[in-house]
């Protein structure tokens, strides 16, 4: 192969010769050529496992064997990086300095496979090489591989129980809310498009399938948009017939897992997702896999797979944040706040990962140090953010939960934040119970109880009764407890009854709708390799 770009990539590669030698005798080495020569073939890949497509492969005879007539092979990789040499018979490398694979001797009618790999002369070449030389590699200079084979096959589903993660089921609710909002962060959010436009986009590609069955692109761009559009069931025959025309192709595989997952199928979902990886380990890829086993609770493969991602993508946001959703339903509360906070550090601006890390640390006892100074800079980046006030807030009153001074500074910067939230977002029901809460502590529980009873409000308006989410009901719950416990503290005992009654039946009720959604999540069968049992969740102790 010849030195220079590929792809669109602007990657400078040294490229190898592929020599070969066959076990012929070096008597018959003038005569005319005879049917039946081996064949070589192979795949072209970039050091990142990514085929390489219209490579140039030579194909040189051996020195001493070559005449003045002597021209090498030459073919080129086709789409999938695949190149193929037929007809091969007796011949060697032709060293002329360029860096070489073989000499390989092959016997007459044999096959011989020989993967080929780029290797980026930017990782590579010393300071000062010239452009165009191939620089010696040593073993360890060249770009990382992503697998390392994975330590765990996802080996089968099984209803979720409603046990597992740690700590408390607050700690559980929060670990599945932040599960499926980790889900959310590789979904793009979908063009506006008109229904008569999108049919007749529609009838286009399905013309154009009917027309060429047999054309991978027509059936790859009619099952896409059939699963973006809803129609899942659908697509997945044109996705599979496209895959059967080629494949190799990662984006395909990653379309039926999405495919598979909107269907009820999250185990041929994990497997075309882990496949799309393995093709071409790139961003989405490995992010697309580590949230499925995420989202089924496989804590311990997501954890992998995300700590793997990271160590290619270091500079992804989200990468890190979905690493520290994984080490928090685990329990490792302090390496989830530590990921948390690198996030934010990567890219100030985005305010994903500091609501990641609110919502965190709005069930922990104390939140660290550094979590507290992140979600300040989240307040003071985004002054006019609700919920950046409201997280800062409670992770100020969370550092000095033991103090009772109402005119201590920190209580009252910690009422100006809160205060601020709401004028920003009336209709911001933690932010009300957050404030009872701090006016209790004070002592204060007039101010409380009027502060509760607009938590209430205002939850109960946010969004009508089948949109309720688990959130809702958490803060609902609490500040019912909390009100009962303020009227008490009053002297107003049946007011306490009245709201423990309400807390108890919100309570119930909270439990059996979780319940009910856990079992309908499909939990996976995972099998560790180097271990002697399989386990269901990983992360239960």
């Amino acid at each position: 192969m010849t030195a220079g770009h590929f792809g669109q990539t602007g990657i400078y590669v040294a490229v190898f010769f592929l020599a070969v030698v066959a076990a012929l005798t070096p008597a018959r080495a003038q005569s005319p050529e005879p049917a039946g020569g081996a064949t070589v073939q192979g795949y072209v890949r970039d050091s990142s496992g990514r085929p390489v497509a219209t490579a140039i492969v030579f194909l040189r005879r051996a020195p001493g064997t070559e005449t003045f007539s002597t021209q090498p092979q030459i073919t080129r990789t086709d789409s999938e990086g695949e190149y193929r040499f037929s007809s091969v018979h007796e011949g060697a490398e032709m060293n002329d300095g360029a860096p070489t694979v073989g000499p390989v001797s092959v016997s007459r009618n044999e096959t011989r496979k020989i993967d080929l790999v780029l290797i980026s002369t930017k990782a590579s070449e010393p300071q000062g090489a010239l452009p165009g030389k191939a620089a010696p590699v040593k073993p360890d200079a060249q770009a990382p591989e992503f697998f390392d084979e994975p330590q765990f096959t996802v080996a089968g589903v099984t209803q979720a129980t409603n046990s597992g993660g740690h700590g408390s089921d607050t700690v559980l609710r929060t670990t599945e809310a932040l599960a499926k909002a980790t889900v959310s962060l590789s979904k793009e959010s979908a063009e506006g498009s008109n229904a008569a436009a999108s049919a007749a986009t529609e009838s286009s590609l399905r013309d154009a399938a009917a027309r060429e069955p047999e054309n991978f692109e027509a059936n790859r761009r009619l099952g896409k948009f059939l699963v973006d559009n809803g129609k899942a069931a659908e697509g997945v025959p044109y996705l599979e017939r496209a895959s059967r025309l080629n494949p190799r192709d990662p984006e395909l595989h990653r379309l039926l897992g999405d495919a598979e997952e909107k269907l009820g199928n999250p185990l041929e979902a994990v497997r075309q997702y882990q496949r799309a990886a393995e093709l071409e380990p790139n961003e989405p890829n490995l992010f697309d896999w580590g949230t499925e086993l995420l989202n089924h609770r496989a804590l311990e493969p997501a954890t992998e797979v995300f700590t793997k991602g990271n160590r290619l993508f270091p500079k992804s946001v989200r990468m890190l944040v979905a690493l520290g959703v994984a080490w928090y339903a685990h329990g490792s509360y302090d390496q989830a706040a530590r990921c948390l906070a690198n996030a934010s550090d990567l890219a100030p601006d985005n305010p994903a990962p500091y609501l990641f890390l609110g919502r965190m640390q709005s069930v922990e006892t104390t939140p660290s140090a550094e979590s507290v100074a992140r979600l300040q800079r989240f307040a003071q980046l985004q002054p006019d953010n609700a919920l950046a006030n409201y997280y800062y807030a409670v992770g100020l009153w969370k550092q000095s939960a033991g103090s009772v001074d109402s005119n201590n500074e920190r209580s009252t910067r910690v009422e100006s934040l809160l205060l601020k939230a709401l004028d920003l977002d009336p209709k911001l029901g933690a932010a009300y119970l957050q404030l009872g809460i701090l006016y209790s502590q004070r002592a204060d529980f007039s101010r409380a109880i009027s502060a509760y009873h607009k938590a209430i409000e205002v939850s109960r308006e946010e969004v009508s009764p089948e949109q309720v989410t688990p959130e809702i009901n958490e803060t609902l719950e609490v500040t019912h407890y909390r009100l009962a416990q303020a009227y008490l503290r009053t002297g107003n005992k049946t007011r306490a009854q009245e709201e423990l009654q309400l807390h108890d039946r919100l309570a119930k009720k909270t439990k059996e709708n979780t319940e009910r959604a856990r079992r309908e999540i499909q939990q996976f069968v995972i099998s560790l390799q180097n271990k002697n049992k399989n386990s269901a969740s990983p992360s239960q102790p």
